[in-house]
């Protein structure tokens, strides 16, 4: 299993399946194209995740990235958020994986960034390299909101964001990161479902990629672990 599929499958909410492939799963890790510290911090990620029971990891993803949208793994709501430029875009995404033979079920969005990680996973190196350089500030500002949650999986995003080779400044995107207002929080969510019984049109995010104020659709959560 390669690195990306790795860090794909590890970002995906946590399956049953994962549990059955653990030796794999920690097998990859040990990836010895990363540096030695980055690579005892996947492995203990790793093997964290692995020791939880499977209805616990699942909780836990759903307040990371099922709670607000500023953690969300769908990369367009970020840029987009829901104007029509989103849609567009997916179908964009689309044709771009059918050109390269990688077709999608009914109901995968394409933009789910697990899932771009397992096409990426089946191109050139640097063809990889240059599409996770395009994305690396939306993923680097994931990395750094991880971070200031103290979530294990800001090590993931982090990692993405050195195989992109992206020059980002990581600390300055955590200290704007620690500014801004939380929007998981189960007061914000009540603020926001009001706002949504009531919101006509779309709002999509500024183009400093601050969360935008409506909640996102939870991608379908059915991928499955495969070497």
């Amino acid at each position: 299993m390669s690195l990306l599929k790795l860090v794909g499958v590890l970002l995906d909410y946590p399956q049953d399946e994962l549990w059955q492939h653990g030796d794999e799963l920690l097998d990859a890790a040990a990836d010895p194209m990363l540096s030695g510290e980055r690579r005892q911090q996947l492995v203990d990620f790793t093997r964290e995740l692995l020791a939880l029971e499977p209805l616990t990891a699942q909780d836990r993803w759903l307040a990371m990235f099922d709670r607000g949208r500023a953690m969300s793994l769908l990369l367009f709501e970020h840029i987009h958020g829901e104007s029509r430029d989103r849609g567009q875009a997916m179908v964009d995404l689309i044709e771009a994986y059918r050109k390269n033979g990688f077709e999608l079920s009914a109901k995968e969005l394409p933009d789910y960034l697990p899932l771009l990680l397992e096409y990426l996973d089946r191109r050139p190196q640097a063809e990889a390299r240059d599409w996770l350089h395009h994305v690396s500030h939306i993923v680097g500002l994931l990395a750094a909101r991880a971070g200031e949650r103290n979530s294990p999986y800001a090590v993931l995003f982090e990692i993405l964001v050195e195989y992109a080779d992206g020059k980002l400044d990581l600390g300055a995107l955590r200290q704007r990161a620690s500014e801004e207002p939380r929007d998981d929080t189960p007061e914000m969510m009540d603020r926001l479902w009001e706002e949504e019984a009531v919101r006509f049109g779309a709002e999509a995010p500024g183009d400093d990629c601050s969360p935008p104020t409506r909640s996102p659709a939870r991608p379908a959560a059915t991928r499955q672990v495969q070497p």
